[in-house]
């Protein structure tokens, strides 16, 4: 189904045209102001003239098919309306009202049957629920609110949003930069943000992708085109909603989608090479900053100021926030002070007031910098319009000394404001003539300079995807259901692919657990095995630190009066004896196959970090050369695999070839394969490797049910 008749539509026809105050008539007007180039056809059988417009009494009695249809109908009346529309072989249309899915059984109901009737006429559907669709380069709009200056509206972003108040928002605000394309989707019951993420890949109108998101309704077409626009050098900048649960429930009734899990939509959007962003200042910024005519290839950020307050200040928020201010190198230091005189600080960010002379200062402190090992400079010096302090003079000055050095440099330059929302349009339109993008916010610039450098850095490394090879989990279902496969089976399998498991025995009586504690070594560990008890400890069907026969019998009787009380009718594998492995550090890592973007591994350190703290990283599956390696110095515990209070440093080479491993077998097994657990691991000091000591295996519901 292609979108130009939504997006470039040649006619458009407004049923439910007015001349009172209405949608009908809004869009009437916008046509007029932009100057829409098209055939126009309001459609109301009370009016003969709208606007000095022909009106037609029907859809019946227009002239030809029109490309876009936007029906300024109640719902109450749509599905009815909709047939007309229909009948005449409309190519889209646009419904704004609500009351479908959003609305319970009958409001999806009504909307199943308005998917319906498009699926069969081909009609690419806008909404319902919706704004609908501005075009400010081909002067059309089906977007409900009237245009009442095109000056500046059309610009290289295109935004595609599930919300029509973010629209507008947006729309409040084209300072910075304009639209190729705004798009309020809404319930997407037909033509969904991957669908229009294509057609704005192609468009040549658009340079960079803004979505706000709160549902995905084709998971694999959006990881698609995701990659597709990273490809084109397009920037796909997301804002998803949804990371808490009372946001997931407002989300269902708002728009009729699910939300997601956030950890998970996050590690996709990071393997497949957008931008993900947690507010509407960060997007915007993102957005300021990619008007840019070039843009940064690292992370290394350099700032100048005319306050030691300032660059204090700067550097304290940059640093919070994880961004590169390298130090001046002690030449640039040298250079730097030989014309400005003493600097604080390590020099970046640079004070570069000085002796006051700013027209000497700014010019030798910007082209010692753009000599320096940096990618990116921004110049930070606030202003604002109708400011009641200062000469505008000034502040116009100090632009065109940034320019002129940017026009000797091959590195972006920036110019930015402390705050968000501050600047003054004289400099923002001066600066834009020559390439240099204005951004506002400290955290909320630089973070984004820093979201574009690293999206428009060195591609990114090839997946891993050599599968490895014997035998897999398909051999151990064996075609039968199992529930899960349990530890003693799951930790044989794994061991087979590279990963380093527990020394332990499975057994059935007490005799052979003996002879296996005795070959073993205590102390040793003993538990019960079955596909049925996934959770033992939560049962205590699990003994640990068994220091001799005596105490391993007890604790064989203990599970066995346990397994009669609370399971009797549960049949077991057999006991496992294990070695207990002293000291080392805890560790988590998990598959988990998510039913819209696939299998993803999750890391982080054991016991409550995980559970309670939420700290682990998280990565889709198949990883890239460098995931695990990243994976394990993200999290906020990863100091503890580090020497700390005496304790030796953990084999962090070897966790890292543990979870390579983990991700490797489960990527070749992933039709297979639900969740993997393998909690806890045990990272052992420098040289002595990590150790899967108990390990699950759930297998996928496809296999469970055959």
């Amino acid at each position: 189904m292609r979108l130009d008749a939504l997006l470039r539509p040649r006619s458009i026809a407004i049923l439910g045209a007015s001349e009172r105050p209405s949608i009908g008539r809004a869009l009437m007007e916008s046509a007029v102001t932009l100057g829409y180039q098209g055939r126009l056809y309001p459609i109301n059988p009370r009016y003969t003239e709208i606007l000095g417009q022909r009106c037609y009494p029907s859809m019946r009695e227009l002239p030809e098919q029109p490309d876009v249809v936007a029906l300024c109908v109640s719902y109450t009346r749509m599905v009815e309306s909709f047939r007309t529309v229909a009948d005449k072989g409309a190519g889209a249309a646009v419904i704004y009202d609500g009351g479908f899915a959003e609305h319970g059984d009958e409001g999806r109901r009504r909307q199943a049957e308005l998917v319906g009737m498009c699926c069969e006429a081909g009609i690419a559907l806008c909404g319902p629920n919706c704004m609908g669709i501005l075009n400010p380069h081909h002067r059309s709009s089906v977007y409900m609110q009237e245009v009442r200056d095109p000056a500046g509206l059309a610009g290289n972003v295109a935004l595609v949003s599930q919300s029509g108040s973010i629209c507008i928002g947006m729309l409040a605000d084209i300072r910075r930069f304009g639209f190729s394309h705004v798009v309020s989707s809404g319930n997407e019951a037909v033509v969904g943000t991957a669908q229009y993420l294509e057609a704005l890949v192609d468009d040549t109108d658009t340079r960079v992708i803004a979505t706000f998101t709160e549902w995905i309704a084709e998971p694999e077409r959006y990881v698609a085109v995701l990659d597709r626009a990273a490809d084109a050098g397009k920037p796909v900048v997301v804002l998803k909603v949804g990371r808490h649960e009372r946001t997931r429930r407002a989300i269902g009734t708002h728009t009729g989608g699910l939300a997601g899990e956030s950890a998970v939509f996050s590690a996709m959007l990071r393997a497949h090479r957008a931008i993900e962003v947690s507010d509407l200042d960060e997007l915007t910024e993102v957005l300021a900053v990619c008007q840019g005519r070039r843009w940064p290839t690292g992370r290394r950020l350099a700032v100048v100021t005319a306050s030691g307050g300032q660059a204090e200040l700067i550097l304290d928020v940059a640093t919070a926030a994880g961004l590169e201010l390298p130090p001046l190198s002690a030449e640039g230091r040298k250079e730097i002070e030989r014309v400005i005189g003493p600097v604080t600080g390590d020099g970046n960010p640079l004070d570069a007031w000085g002796n006051g002379g700013y027209d000497t200062n700014m010019p030798h402190a910007l082209a010692t910098l753009d000599a320096a090992a940096v990618d990116a400079i921004a110049f930070c010096s606030d202003s604002h319009d109708d400011a009641p302090m200062g000469r505008a003079d000034r502040a116009l000055g100090y632009s065109r000394l940034l320019a002129a050095a940017a026009a000797r440099s091959a590195k972006p330059h920036y110019q930015m404001n402390m705050r968000p929302g501050v600047m003054r349009r004289e400099q923002v339109r001066f600066l834009a003539e020559h390439g240099i993008a204005t951004i506002g916010g400290t955290r909320q610039g630089l973070a984004a300079i820093d979201h574009l450098a690293r999206w428009a850095g060195p591609p990114p490394p090839t997946r891993r995807i050599d599968a490895p090879g014997g035998v897999g989990v398909a051999s151990l279902l064996g075609g039968r259901a199992r529930p899960t496969i349990h530890e003693h089976d799951a930790k044989r399998l794994l061991a087979q692919h590279g990963l380093s498991v527990v020394r332990e025995r499975l057994v059935r009586s007490v005799g052979d657990a003996r002879k296996a504690a005795h070959d073993l070594g205590y102390p040793v560990v003993l538990k019960v095995v079955a596909d049925d008890l996934p959770h033992r400890s939560d049962l205590g069907l699990v003994r640990v630190g068994l220091v001799d026969a005596a105490a391993l019998e007890a604790a064989w009787a203990t599970l066995e009066r346990r397994l009669r009380e609370t399971t009797p009718r549960t049949s077991i594998d057999g006991f496992v004896v294990q070695a207990l492995i002293a000291g080392g550090v805890e560790v988590f890592a998990g598959v988990k196959r998510d039913p819209a973007f696939g299998h993803f591994l999750a890391f982080g350190v054991g016991g409550v970090a995980v559970e309670v703290l939420r700290d682990f990283a998280l990565r889709q599956l198949p990883l890239r050369d460098g995931d695990a390696e990243a994976m394990v110095g993200e999290i906020r515990g990863a100091a503890l695999l580090g020497a700390v209070r005496g304790q030796p440093a953990a084999d962090v080479p070897a966790l890292v070839r543990c979870l390579y491993a983990l991700g490797d077998f489960a990527w070749a097994n992933r039709a297979d394969i639900a969740e993997i657990d393998l909690n806890p691991i045990k990272v052992l000091p420098a040289g002595h490797g990590a150790v899967v000591v108990d390990a699950l295996i759930v297998p996928s519901p496809r296999e469970r049910t055959e």
